[in-house]
């Protein structure tokens, strides 16, 4: 399977993004893509949350999502949308930061709404509180895809090895990891953390990622750091996509899974232990 990462620089405006997305989705079938993978909120980057409740819009009404959907049928794609921001039905108004796995038909496979919440302080200047407007999903998901097992994980979720565990043993073979991830933070740990999910599971790890900054009509523009990633089970980086808006292919052999988890079965050498 030949697998294209979208690296992008997502606007406020969804339309814009849309078709954007639709064109690089094109462009990555004709150099052979039977799987394309998106980055997180790839429909709209905004900091204004006013602007958020203004252009998101519900699931079954989402049009970034029908979109996609359509681009998916009409080229007879697996597409991974590594997320949307779409409003819920919550009383507290908060939104989900929701993935999903599409069909070459142009059905919903999977949903997974992002769990662990960007709420950090990188800097004085450079402040996240995720959760005021997203609320944290609950379910870990392992979506079949037909060409392999996906374990659905969301940018931050990167740092909580656990998830990715328990991702892997209940048959993921490839990880994604879409991401908007902050320019700082991407610079000193990005590609570490990668590596170390692919390793500790055996499995791919596709991290289609924002690039660049971002326009905004309402509140700041933000920075992020690109480098898309393609990693393999054994751990090396097989395409890294810089910080140009581009698409990188490469062609994945589930077999090199099944090679890594032989060499070292560590999924299969858990144990209990008492303490701290």
């Amino acid at each position: 399977m030949r697998a294209a990462l979208l690296q992008i620089t997502s606007s406020d405006q969804p339309e814009d993004n849309l078709a954007m997305v639709r064109e690089m989705i094109a462009e990555a079938v004709g150099k052979g893509a039977g799987f394309v993978l998106t980055p997180e909120v790839t429909n709209c980057l905004s900091t204004s949350r006013a602007h958020q409740r203004a252009v998101l819009r519900h699931e079954e009404d989402d049009p970034t999502l029908a979109g996609l959907r359509q681009s998916a049928a009409e080229h007879g794609i697996w597409l991974s949308i590594g997320s949307l921001g779409i409003k819920t039905h919550d009383a507290d108004g908060r939104f989900a930061n929701r993935q999903f796995l599409i069909s070459p038909k142009g059905d919903i496979t999977a949903r997974y709404d992002k769990i662990h919440m960007f709420d950090v302080e990188v800097s004085p200047e450079e402040t996240y509180r995720e959760s005021d407007g997203y609320r944290p999903g609950t379910r870990a998901v392992v979506a079949d895809a037909g060409f392999a097992k996906i374990g659905m994980t969301i940018c931050y979720d990167v740092r909580f090895p656990a998830l990715h565990r328990r991702l892997a043993q209940g048959g993921a073979q490839i990880l994604t990891a879409p991401a908007a991830f902050s320019h700082v933070t991407g610079a000193a740990h990005w590609h570490s953390l990668l590596r170390a999910r692919a390793i500790e599971t055996g499995c791919y790890v596709l991290a289609a990622a924002q690039t660049g900054t971002h326009p905004a009509s309402q509140g700041h523009s933000r920075t992020t750091y690109g480098h898309s990633l393609v990693v393999a089970p054994w751990g090396e980086i097989l395409a890294d996509g810089g910080t140009d808006v581009s698409a990188i292919c490469v062609d994945l052999d589930l077999d090199a899974v099944d090679k890594a988890r032989s060499r070292v079965p560590s999924l299969t050498h858990d144990r209990e232990f008492d303490g701290p």
